[in-house]
């Protein structure tokens, strides 16, 4: 055998034996599971039955699945966002509670059952909030008069890049065909259930007014509630509180906007204005947009125009819409 080839065979077996010294490669991360039915959620993890919203006369709760049988609760004074609670009002946080387990956290004790959460008080007062299910009011609004009708199950006609499965816009950074100025917007929305996600990765989306600023989607449930979380304009302002429901759950925006002012030379006079109700809630109220376009928005270049488009960003997790309408003439 020549020289050449031996050391052929000598850089091979070198090579194999280092590579049995190296240790075994790690397993691929997979991404958080999604569920995007509720009936799959509730047979498949039992956490789903458990989390959500509790409340009494006098007090709410928010549960918050974390995975593995693990939840955040959040006890709020007067009841739930939206329905008693305001910001002011008292929110005391319990991490890590268990089925079937109790807490204790500033005097209170905490006890997650089946169906309801149990309070006691240091003076030996117990309360039980039963586990409920509330409905945004605006949600299945009909059109206005002389609204366009953006979405309603059948096609994603009026989109680019638009993809629907089983009667669903899905969130895959589809955008309006037509444009807009000032407008009123209905839009339906649902968040998966990813209970072993965290943060920005857990139901993220949002929709883009005019292609350029941000109202958050992500399940942000039981959150402080952020300029980032549902109910946020992203990079502008946090929500007056957090209405966000729980993951599968359709939830609601109801939108007017008032688009930018310019002059006969087409300098801008005025920033576009903006009024948000999430879930039949007010959390902003004709705020102005300082600025050309936050977050991620598709339309980066500076504000020229008072029309733009709607747009749905894809931000990896499986976001579904329904029921989407715009008004032209508010």
């Amino acid at each position: 055998m020549s020289i050449v080839g031996m050391k052929h065979i000598y850089a091979i077996g070198c090579l194999t034996v280092c590579l049995a010294l190296l240790p075994a490669h790690a397993e691929e991360k997979q991404a958080p599971k999604a569920w995007t039915d509720p009936k799959a959620a509730g047979a498949e993890d039992p956490d789903f039955l458990i989390q959500g919203e509790y409340r009494d006369k006098t007090m709410g709760a928010q549960v918050v699945a974390l995975g593995d049988g693990n939840f955040d609760v959040y006890i709020l004074e007067g009841g739930l966002p939206g329905a008693g609670w305001e910001p002011g009002k008292s929110r005391t946080v319990v991490k890590g509670l268990r089925k079937e387990e109790s807490a204790e956290t500033d005097g209170l004790t905490v006890a997650l059952k089946e169906g309801y959460l149990t309070l006691k008080t240091p003076g030996g007062t117990l309360q039980k909030l039963s586990r409920i299910q509330r409905e945004s009011p605006t949600l299945d609004a009909k059109p206005a008069e002389g609204a366009v009708v953006l979405f309603d199950g059948t096609n994603a006609d009026e989109w680019e890049n638009g993809k629907v499965v089983d009667g669903l816009l899905q969130a895959t950074n589809v955008t309006s065909k037509r444009v807009f100025s000032d407008y009123r917007l209905h839009l339906e929305f649902r968040t998966p259930y990813m209970p072993a996600a965290r943060g920005q990765g857990r139901g993220n989306s949002g929709i883009y007014h005019s292609g350029r600023w941000e109202t958050q989607i992500l399940d942000s449930f039981g959150l402080e509630g952020r300029e980032n979380e549902t109910g946020g304009i992203y990079s502008v302002a946090k929500p007056r509180l957090n209405m966000c429901l729980p993951p599968l759950a359709w939830q609601t925006y109801d939108v007017d906007f008032t688009a930018a002012k310019f002059d006969a030379e087409g300098k801008r006079t005025a920033w576009p204005r903006i009024t948000v109700r999430l879930n039949g809630v007010t959390v902003h109220e004709d705020l102005e947009l300082t600025k050309d376009n936050t977050g991620s928005a598709p339309i980066s270049k500076p504000l020229t125009s008072p029309e733009g488009p709607i747009f749905l960003q894809n931000h990896s997790n499986p976001v579904a819409f329904r029921n989407i309408w715009i008004d032209p003439g508010k």
